[in-house]
């Protein structure tokens, strides 16, 4: 048994989906994991990550009008706004969805479907570094 850890720096370019998958697979692929489970987990409140299409960028417009019309800024529900009107909403958002992941690896891959692509999904509208921790265990 054997187990490999690695962080990730994500800078975005504020709030969206940012594609990470090459970046996971080379990390795999260098450090010659075998076949064994990753897990990735972001250390943040108002960034999340999903597995998601990852060839029809309609999808991920889609996907942030959903959460706009569900969790909008400056809604005045929230008292939380500490670092502006997206604050609590990007908490919210971050609730809904995923801090972190687990994936099937078989010798060295990521066993990921056709379209499925790994993304940090950034709730905030600023820029943000954000950080992302890869564990892989497995033989």
């Amino acid at each position: 048994m054997r187990q490999l850890l690695h962080h990730l720096h994500l800078p975005t370019r504020g709030r969206g989906m940012h594609a990470f998958t090459d970046a996971a697979a080379d990390w795999l692929r260098r450090e010659g994991a075998g076949t064994g489970l990753l897990t990735i987990f972001s250390r943040h409140t108002s960034a999340s990550l999903l597995i998601q299409e990852n060839y029809d960028p309609d999808v991920q417009a889609d996907l942030e009008r959903f959460f706009a019309r569900l969790v909008p800024d400056g809604d005045p529900l929230f008292e939380h706004v500490l670092e502006g009107p997206d604050d609590m909403p990007a908490h919210v958002r971050t609730a809904l969805t995923q801090a972190q992941l687990s994936i099937p690896v078989e010798q060295g891959r990521m066993l990921l479907g056709t379209w499925q692509g790994l993304y940090l999904y950034e709730h905030r509208r600023a820029p943000q570094q954000r950080h992302v921790v890869l564990h892989w265990m497995g033989e």
